[in-house]
């Protein structure tokens, strides 16, 4: 006696759904605990410097003999 194709394939394919099904990953988005921080001293120190370059080029052209 032989067993029909869709009949054998059938139970292989179901179990191999029900362990894919079984395993894919949960994603939960939630808001954090603490409020979030973003630390700006790195933009204000770049604009510190770039603020004396220009100051200190300004007092050269005013007093080339200054060095």
């Amino acid at each position: 006696m032989r067993i029909p194709w869709p009949t054998t394939c059938a139970a292989p394919l179901v179990a191999a759904g029900l362990l894919l099904a079984a395993c894919q990953p949960t994603v939960k988005v939630q808001a954090p605990d603490k409020p979030i921080t973003i630390n700006l001293n790195v933009k204000l120190d770049a604009e510190v410097r770039v603020k004396l370059e220009e100051k200190a080029e300004e007092d050269i052209q005013k007093n080339p003999d200054i060095f």
